[in-house]
């Protein structure tokens, strides 16, 4: 991201930031290129987040047509029928993002994130990816890390007063597949989240679900599942609480206050991979508001 200094205008603009952080890093915001695939209400946070900080460039992904869900998390919708009817979200959340900050360049990709290859992928320097499969997941994880440049690698999710983070930086000590590190080579004590998390997520692929589709009338299913990987997995079902899946399948709607801090949080730990500022976490990220409290994970590959 090396190249011209600020501008001007751009100085003017960030002024407040650069005293922040300094010229250096805000030059190298001006010059980044963020991808971001799925936009619910933590990702239309952090979108909001990133094109107010001076981002080079943002380019959003979601072929969705609007619906009432949608409309309940996400603010960069408008509510208005007449405006929203015929258009994708991603185009939408486009229009109102301009507005935020002009000098931002916002665009809109009608593709789909499955058929994205490598040689697309590199053309950007961050790329934060939600409301998708565990697979298409780990295909885009793996094609970033088969390129020469280092493209740091973000998923996001929120269902109901949770919400969790994962990050990939390559050029720091972190695990390839975080999320494929047998659970019995975990440290002793991980979040209640991140497992069931784990186990909505395999039963959602192994139904053929989108996230977000499991209902309550799936909780024995969920249960059982559970119980199956605990067994493989050689870990205490006392570590998967019956009491927290049942809340997760029994509203996967966002929540929006937990939409904010989660998408602050992911456009603060952005901000630090481009910037060089500060260091970032390793390499999941879990909130509940029904604790408040946040907790950083390193799953390891190593026990």
């Amino acid at each position: 991201m090396d190249g011209e200094e600020l501008t001007e205008q751009e100085t003017q603009l960030y002024d407040r930031q650069i005293r922040v952080w300094g010229a250096d890093a805000q030059r190298r915001l001006s010059k980044a290129h963020v991808l971001v695939c799925g936009i619910k209400g933590a990702v239309a946070e952090f979108c909001k987040n990133i094109v107010l900080a001076g981002i080079g460039s943002l380019t959003l992904v979601d072929n969705r047509l609007v619906t009432e869900e949608a409309l309940s998390a996400n603010f960069l919708l408008p509510p208005d029928e007449g405006v929203f009817a015929g258009k994708t979200v991603a185009e939408l959340c486009c229009d109102s993002l301009k507005d935020f900050n002009p000098m931002v360049r916002v665009s809109v990709d009608r593709g789909e994130l499955s058929s994205f290859d490598e040689e697309f992928l590199k053309t950007f320097d961050v790329i934060v990816v939600s409301c998708c499969s565990l697979a298409e997941k780990k295909s885009v994880n793996e094609k970033c890390r088969n390129l020469p440049k280092r493209i740091s690698f973000y998923t996001v999710d929120c269902r109901d007063s949770c919400g969790e983070i994962f990050v990939d930086l390559q050029h720091y000590t972190y695990a390839k597949e975080a999320i494929s590190v047998p659970w019995k080579a975990h440290p002793r004590r991980v979040s209640k989240l991140f497992y069931a998390l784990r186990v909505i997520e395999k039963f959602e692929e192994a139904e053929g679900r989108n996230p977000g589709e499991t209902t309550i009338s799936d909780l024995p299913r969920v249960l059982k599942l559970k119980k199956e990987l605990c067994e493989s997995q050689s870990l205490n079902e006392a570590h998967i609480p019956n009491a927290l899946l049942e809340r997760l399948v029994t509203n996967s709607k966002e929540f929006p206050p937990v939409c904010a801090i989660i998408g602050g949080i992911l456009g603060q730990e952005v901000i630090k991979a481009i910037s060089g500022k500060g260091d970032p976490l390793k390499n999941f990220f879990y909130f509940d508001a029904v604790d408040g409290k946040g907790v950083i994970e390193d799953i390891s590959s190593k026990p």
